[in-house]
């Protein structure tokens, strides 16, 4: 912690925002579960947003050259609890992705977000190179790459994915080359078929719905479908707090976490998705606003894999909703019920403020 630092310095307008969005969503986990048995789960994301708003105040008054210089670390420790997940997890419907730790369990995926943008940031900051090399491509691919691995065997193919735009982000920034490019896309290309026989079957049966939507809307179309009927149904104004049909008569699934925006647009129609969809796209220009001014590369290059994590999580969440993307369990950042998601974006946005408040001494 330097010298003289204090609150005065913080982006204050990046975490009131980060507040707004999660307020919207304490208000909508609250609408959607008040008559159901998970009704007291609005009392426990009030809970986590208040220790998240805590952590990254903690967070944003420590040097974040302090945490960089450990990344090595937190990575190491961040593969010892995937590992550990597959062989002592906390079975739920057939999946483990939790740790149990005490009477609290922990999603280590979510951590291994931070811990990669952290991880891009600490491997650039002191590289001068003018581009990128197939080296740099190969490091960086091992560097994501074993954690996704990791985490698409709970199974959890949406969260693994999100372990790569971090990755996309930095070369960008970096200097990646059209050629690189091009024989990277043909690469993927050919792996498609790989990819295809490794997938869980039901993970098959999403995308042949996403492509194939009115196949079987009464079986692997359903969810898709009872989302899109949702969010037509809120019409401009939405139907009002607790009045959203399609979340209260259980028609919409898990509709407090990952399926939350399609409630939020029932219940707060046109207008109100645009307001919530305002907000983060604030945020994220306040995010790249604090790139802008970063002090050294580590800033820059943490602040714009944080951006474009958050960006990903925001843009497949809605596109999942409406149809335009296949569906994956990935929550809406603030906004879908969760303590380990909501206690790392916090943890990423107070990293995000140390960096803004040391832009002048570094």
């Amino acid at each position: 912690m330097r010298k003289g630092l204090n609150f005065r310095d913080l982006d204050w307008l990046l975490l009131l925002i980060s507040l707004a969005i999660a307020v919207v969503g304490i208000v909508e986990i609250y609408s959607t579960t008040m008559h159901t048995a998970l009704a007291d789960q609005y009392k426990k994301q009030i809970e986590w947003v208040f220790l998240g708003a805590f952590l990254a105040l903690i967070v944003s008054q420590i040097d974040y050259h302090l945490i960089l210089d450990h990344v090595a670390a937190l990575y190491g420790l961040t593969l010892l609890g995937l590992i550990g997940l597959l062989v002592f997890g906390h079975p739920v419907a057939g999946t483990r992705r939790w740790l149990a730790l005490g009477g609290l369990t922990f999603q280590v995926s979510e951590m291994a977000k931070l811990v990669i943008i952290m991880s891009v940031a600490a491997y650039f900051a002191g590289r001068k190179a003018k581009s990128v090399t197939w080296r740099d491509l190969g490091a960086l691919g091992i560097l994501a790459g074993i954690p996704a691995v990791l985490v698409a065997l709970e199974p959890d193919l949406g969260t693994a994915l999100t372990l790569f735009p971090a990755i996309a982000a930095g070369i960008f920034l970096a200097g990646i080359r059209f050629r690189q490019i091009a024989i990277l896309g043909l690469a993927l290309i050919l792996m498609l078929p790989v990819g295809w026989r490794l997938m869980h079957p039901y993970q098959r049966e999403r995308l042949m719905t996403f492509i194939h939507p009115t196949q079987d809307v009464r079986g692997s179309s359903y969810q898709v479908t009872q989302s899109k009927i949702a969010i037509g149904s809120g019409g401009l104004w939405g139907k009002g707090i607790g009045h959203g049909t399609q979340s209260r008569l259980g028609f919409i699934p898990v509709s407090h976490a990952d399926f939350i925006f399609a409630a939020f647009a029932e219940e707060q129609g046109f207008v109100g998705t645009l307001l919530v969809l305002a907000l983060y796209f604030i945020l994220l220009i306040r995010l790249l606003d604090g790139a802008q001014s970063a002090g050294d590369r580590a800033g820059v290059f943490f602040i714009v894999g944080l951006t474009a994590v958050l960006f990903f999580q925001v843009a497949v969440n809605v596109g999942m909703m409406i149809g335009f993307l296949p569906i994956t369990g990935i929550p809406l950042p603030l906004m879908s019920q969760g303590g380990s998601s909501v206690l790392f974006t916090f943890a990423g946005l107070g990293l995000a403020m140390s960096i803004r408040v040391r832009r002048l001494v570094n």
